[in-house]
């Protein structure tokens, strides 16, 4: 039978594409098994899907001068260690790695091994995991057209995002059952990623009694973020949604989020109206920046720097948003559809 190693973690957004692709490599033949660290988010979520989970040592790959930079190295020679002594247990077919640090010594054990790798890249700009991958990747995937100049035009193919088709199975009254609000007004849903964002999370606490007058919020504040001491009418708060997402996905009639390339194109593609706050250049590489700036030119969103972000202009943002919403619904149903799952998978047939 042939095999496939799944590989991604650090967080949601390494990993979803992964389990999208999952029905249809079962039905291509595939006998599947996914790679990622001990501890990381994937783990957990690689488990629900009842994959073979293998766990390798792992270190962060960091652009700033830190202590944990010499201890990592050592993680990352044991992950290399780790991953090549997997490749040669497993011997799969071909490797799909969707990015993220722990992603590195995996896909370099898989060249050394002679096992074909093909990356996808979610962002406009490679991650930096992505940048040492691509070297050693036979293909890489891209879901902005605008990627396509930054990479080798020999490895690169234009994909767009493998989507989950759960998404679109969503069912608005599940997701009022599951939030139960005890009044009927529009729905906002606030997300700061998978593993929430303080500053998105406090200025929308500030908020909460102006939204409120207006709408029911629903809050995945990422884990170990609820605050037991909120007891509002109309907020629900969650650390984390699985199986219940596309249900709220479809409940909701506006949304504020990071700016994570995986969910904004989800978004996009349930039509959903969107504040985009992207995280800035002082916590990242500005990806999310680009993400969102993309999204915005085309007028499928709204944009909101996180430095200028207030509890007053976070309200007031949301609020025109929802006025707004018929012209960003209009400009999104306008988008090309990209059946991201079916790209990436003729690519992993033709490899």
């Amino acid at each position: 039978m042939k095999k496939i190693l799944l590989t991604g973690g650090g967080t949601a957004g390494h990993v979803i594409p992964n389990i999208a692709l999952l029905p249809q490599l079962k039905a291509m033949g595939f006998e599947i098994h996914y790679a990622g660290s001990e501890a990381g988010i994937e783990k957990g979520i690689v488990e629900q899907a009842e994959l073979p989970y293998h766990a390798i040592s792992s270190g962060k790959l960091r652009r700033y001068l830190s202590m944990k930079n010499v201890t990592d190295a050592f993680r990352v020679l044991k992950g290399l260690s780790d991953a090549n002594r997997l490749i040669k247990q497993l011997r799969p077919s071909v490797c799909f790695s969707k990015g993220g640090f722990v992603t590195v010594p995996i896909v370099i054990a898989c060249w050394k091994n002679k096992v074909p790798v093909i990356i996808h890249e979610s962002d406009m700009t490679l991650g930096l995991a992505n940048k040492i991958a691509v070297k050693f990747a036979s293909k890489i995937c891209v879901t902005f057209p605008e990627t396509m100049a930054r990479v080798s035009k020999k490895k690169a193919v234009h994909t767009g995002t493998p989507i989950r088709k759960e998404l679109f199975t969503g069912e608005r009254q599940k997701g009022a059952r599951l939030c139960n609000f005890p009044t009927e007004k529009p729905v906002v849903l606030v997300m700061g990623g998978s593993l929430g964002s303080v500053k998105i999370n406090t200025c929308l606490r500030q908020a909460l009694p102006a939204i409120l007058e207006q709408f029911n919020v629903i809050h995945l504040c990422g884990k170990n973020n609820l605050d037991e001491q909120i007891n509002l009418s109309g907020y629900k708060q969650f650390e984390y949604l699985s199986d219940e997402m596309p249900h709220v996905l479809a409940f909701a009639d506006v949304i504020a989020s990071r700016a994570g390339s995986n969910s904004i194109n989800e978004f996009l593609a349930l039509r959903k109206p969107a504040l985009l706050i992207p995280l800035s250049k002082k916590a990242s590489r500005g990806d999310q920046i680009l993400n969102a700036n993309s999204f915005n030119s085309h007028g499928f969103s709204a944009v909101m720097e996180e430095d200028s972000m207030t509890a007053e202009t976070l309200s007031q943002a949301i609020l025109n948003l929802y006025t707004n919403r018929g012209a960003y619904i209009a400009a999104m149903k306008k988008s090309p559809a990209t059946d991201g799952v079916g790209q990436v998978l003729k690519v992993i047939e033709n490899i």
